[in-house]
Formats: structure tokens, C-alpha cells, sequence
């Protein structure tokens, strides 16, 4: 029921946002593939994985083998591509600073071209969880670099439930609210104590029947937390 969540919401001591397609109008690695001339192939396996058809950990592997992003392309993408903020996302995260609630991004897109998204809205560069991409000392991109799924659980499927629960032990939030579009937010929900679906951007049917609590609108949850004052 829309009412459990919007009851955690209202006493919440964390959230944590999805980035692509949540944060942000975009998703980041389709973005980045489009400026890598691989967009096609790349959106394709996007749509896959975030409907749960295929393992993130997979679909984000055979997605990078495709583009292999050099340091400098990362750096020009990052220059010319900025990101554009989802509607009414800014003011949700300016309140919850406001109430001094810390705010997380959990993605499994990449910490590097996340850091400047997390800069405009002043979340911690250490509230930052996503993956690493890593380069030969050329700049070249590194193959195999999200082989190490302990020390990047965002790499993999069931990795943002491993940041969650790793959140809750750390700083013991009772109350931890998730808000994504993705199957792979809403598999957080437990450890998370409240998930909301958020369908601003794209609707994934799946997410939008599971989740107990769905939004088109940031205003939604404003609304909410305006009701507990």
C-alpha cells in the first residue's frame, strides 16, 4: 500500500536515488555509447536488462566491450554531454538537505560522469556508489574492468541491496527510503524499508506493478514529506 511507504517517508533518516533515468532525464551509458558511435547496439541491451532480462552484471559487460570508452572520450562526453536533471528532483533533495537527511546516489552507471550530477545538487562525493571504470596509463580503456564485483557490487545484479544493507549497518538509518525506475531498485526493497517506483522518465511496467508506491512527479513525494512538518 502507497500509505506503508509514504509512513517510512514521513520519519525518514536516509534516501537513496537511482541516477539514470531518475536524477536524470538520460540513461548515462546509452548517452555515452551515442557519443561513441555504439548507440543502437547499446540502448538495446539497456532495455533489457533494466526489464530484468538478462543479468545487470552481463548486460553491463557486453555493453562496455562495445563502446570502450578511452579516457578522453570520457572526459569530452562528460564536457559536451552534460546530464539534465529531472523536474522537480533538485528541489526534493534542497528539502531533504534542509531536514538534514543524507542523501545517496546507488547506480550502475559510472561514478565518473555521476561525480559532476552530485556536485550540482552538493551530495558528498562519498555518498556516491557506482562503478570505477579503469584505463591502460594510454588512456585506453581497460578490459575486465568491473571484474571485481566485491569491491563494485553496482556492477552486478542484487548490488544495490548490498549498498543499502551495507548503508543501514554503517550509520543504523531504521528508516531508509530507495526511489528508482529499475527492477534492479525495486529487488533493493528489502534491505531498503521503502521503495518507490518513479516512472517520470520511462515506465517499466514491471516496476510500476510491484512497487507499492509509483510517481510520475517529484512533487509527489515533496507533497508527502511537506505533510510531516
Amino acid at each position: 500500500m502507497a500509505s506503508e511507504v509514504q509512513d517510512v517517508l514521513r520519519n525518514t533518516d536516509a534516501v537513496c536515488f537511482d541516477v539514470d533515468s531518475t536524477v536524470i532525464q538520460e540513461e548515462g551509458i546509452d548517452e555515452l555509447a551515442k557519443f561513441c558511435k555504439r548507440g543502437e547496439e547499446v540502448a538495446e541491451l539497456t532495455a533489457r536488462a533494466m526489464t530484468g532480462n538478462m543479468t545487470f552484471q552481463e548486460a553491463l559487460k557486453i555493453r562496455l566491450d562495445l563502446i570502450q570508452p578511452s579516457l578522453i572520450q570520457i572526459k569530452e562526453f562528460i564536457k559536451t554531454r552534460p546530464a539534465t536533471l529531472t523536474p522537480g528532483v533538485r528541489n526534493l533533495i534542497n528539502l531533504l538537505h534542509s531536514r538534514h537527511v543524507p542523501v545517496f546516489l546507488i547506480s550502475g552507471g559510472f561514478r565518473c560522469i555521476i561525480a559532476p550530477i552530485a556536485h550540482q545538487l552538493h551530495i558528498p562525493y562519498e555518498n556516491i556508489f557506482a562503478n570505477r571504470l579503469k584505463f591502460y596509463f594510454t588512456g585506453n580503456y581497460l578490459e575486465n574492468t568491473l571484474v571485481s564485483t566485491k569491491t563494485q557490487p553496482t556492477s552486478k545484479s542484487g548490488g544495490k541491496a548490498v549498498v543499502v544493507d551495507y548503508l543501514k549497518n554503517k550509520y543504523e538509518f531504521k528508516n531508509l527510503v530507495l526511489v528508482g525506475d529499475g527492477v534492479t531498485d525495486l529487488e533493493a526493497c528489502p534491505p531498503a524499508d521503502a521503495f518507490i517506483g518513479y516512472g517520470g522518465n520511462v515506465i517499466r511496467p514491471k516496476v510500476q506493478a510491484k512497487a507499492k508506491w509509483f510517481v510520475t512527479d517529484f512533487n509527489e513525494i515533496i507533497d508527502v514529506l511537506n505533510q510531516s512538518v
